[in-house]
């Protein structure tokens, strides 16, 4: 079971499918190989403006400005529960990137779902080699919810 907290911040004006959010979270933990590993999985997202989300990223990683997403993963190991972490989403941010690269809301949404569970599992794009395997994740699983590659031009 999937236990998904979504939240919007005050004033974060957020339309979109819980189920499709969850079905990607799922199918995150299907690529990792872990969705049946536990009996109960936690993902907290808080859906913020742009101010919150540049707080937090030049609080936790020294970058004092908007991104798309932020993970923080959880470090609780419980016996049959695993809390992955918390993902916060700019909805703003998305919104202008969804716009750019000619993609609806929902699916950018659910990219930066599926890209921000992956961080929380460990995943990583710092280097050429980890952003190959980390993208590569991101196709397979868009593509087994039904979308199209997410960094196609």
């Amino acid at each position: 079971m999937i236990d998904f907290n979504l939240v919007a911040a005050p004033g974060v004006r957020a339309e979109y499918d819980e189920r499709a959010l969850i079905d990607a979270v799922a199918a995150v933990l299907d690529e990792a190989g872990l969705k049946r590993e536990h009996d109960e999985v936690s993902v907290d997202v808080r859906l913020v403006d742009e101010a919150e989300s540049a707080e937090l990223n030049g609080r936790f990683r020294d970058k004092p400005y908007a991104t798309n997403v932020l993970s923080f993963p959880a470090d609780a190991r419980l016996p049959g529960f695993v809390a992955l972490g918390d993902l916060v989403i700019c909805m703003p941010v998305v919104a202008r990137e969804a716009a750019a690269q000619g993609k609806t809301m929902d699916a950018h949404l659910l990219h930066m779902v599926v890209h921000g569970s992956l961080h929380l599992l460990g995943f990583d794009h710092i280097g050429d080699d980890e952003a190959d395997i980390m993208e590569a994740a991101e196709r397979r699983v868009m593509a087994r919810l039904g979308h199209n590659d997410p960094y196609a031009a």
